[in-house]
C-alpha cells in the first residue's frame, strides 16, 4: 500500500522547486468566514460599498487567508505526516492583491536543510513559498522554517 506523505529530512534537496497543484479559487464565503472567524473587522474585506470607494475598487481577500492557504497548498507534498513543528515564518509580503474569483497557485523552493543539533532524528528545513494568481502575478511570499522527522527516526 502506498501512503501519501510529505518528505523526510533526507528527501529535501536545496534548490528543488515544487509546484503545488491544483490551486485554490477564492470564494466570497472564504473571505468573509475567514475574516470574521479571526475577529478582523477590516471593512476592506467585508464591506463592498466601502471597498468600492478605495484604491482597488472592490473587496480585498484577507492577506492572512492568502498566507494560510499558500502554506496549506504545500502540506500534502512537503510536510504531511513528516512535520514535527512549524518553527517560524519570516519575510512575509503581499506584493499584489488577491480578489474573490482569483485562483491562488503555490510553489516552494527549498533554501536549506540540516540535521537538528539538539533533537536527534529531526532536522530543520527552510523553504520559500510563492503564491501567484491565475495571471502569474505574485500575490504572496513567505520564508518558512520547519522541524521534520528524519526517515530512520520516524520509523
Amino acid at each position: 500500500m502506498i501512503e501519501q506523505r510529505g518528505l523526510y529530512l533526507e528527501e529535501f534537496v536545496v534548490g528543488e522547486r515544487y509546484a503545488h497543484r491544483p490551486g485554490r479559487t477564492v470564494t466570497d464565503a472564504d473571505n468573509v468566514v475567514f475574516t470574521t472567524l479571526t475577529m478582523n473587522p477590516q471593512a476592506l474585506h467585508l464591506d463592498a460599498a466601502y471597498a468600492a470607494s478605495q484604491p482597488f475598487g472592490r473587496p480585498l481577500v484577507n492577506s492572512m487567508w492568502t498566507l494560510s492557504t499558500l502554506v496549506g497548498l504545500s502540506v500534502a507534498q512537503l510536510t504531511q505526516g513528516t512535520l514535527v513543528a512549524q518553527l517560524g515564518l519570516t519575510d512575509v509580503s503581499f506584493p499584489a492583491p488577491l480578489f474573490v474569483g482569483d485562483t491562488l497557485i503555490a510553489e516552494t523552493e527549498i533554501v536549506s536543510v540540516r540535521p537538528s543539533a539538539s533533537r536527534p532524528g529531526q532536522g530543520i528545513v527552510v523553504m520559500e513559498h510563492t503564491g501567484r494568481s491565475q495571471n502569474d502575478e505574485v500575490v504572496a511570499t513567505a520564508t518558512r522554517t520547519v522541524l521534520v522527522w528524519a526517515q530512520e527516526a520516524a520509523a
